[in-house]
């Protein structure tokens, strides 16, 4: 088994810090946008490489939303869930469904479970106060 090994660097650090200071999920061009906001000179391919260096590792989470990949600093390394709210990117890790209901509905079709992904997307109260 390969073991990564995260070389600490200025441009490694200020995305993960960004990150972080976000603590909803966002792309790399929102990040990089706020990076540049904040006087970080980093380039858009560097954002990406460092954020998916991040996920790869599983210190930050990933989603697929409106077709944009979204990032998401992740400090609870264990299996957990997200609430997305689809208009503001605000998200809250929510308590995984229970395995019995996920292993009944699997059975139901005919099919056994050897993993699985579950986010939730909707509109946030704000949001919704909103429209």
């Amino acid at each position: 088994m390969t073991e990564h090994v995260i070389r600490q660097t200025k441009q490694k650090d200020a995305v993960r810090k960004a990150l972080r200071a976000s603590g909803d999920f966002v792309t790399a061009q929102e990040l990089h946008r706020q990076l540049e906001d904040d006087g970080s000179t980093i380039g858009l391919a560097t954002v990406y490489r460092q954020l998916n260096l991040l996920a790869e590792v599983g210190q930050a989470d990933t989603i697929q939303l409106n077709c944009s990949q979204m990032f998401r600093m992740c400090e609870d390394t264990s299996h957990h869930h997200h609430l997305v709210c689809t208009h503001c990117g605000k998200t809250v890790e929510i308590e995984p469904p229970d395995e019995t209901w996920l292993r009944k509905t699997a059975a139901a079709h005919g099919f056994t479970v050897s993993s699985h992904t579950l986010e939730l997307f909707g509109l946030c109260e704000d949001c919704q106060q909103g429209q």
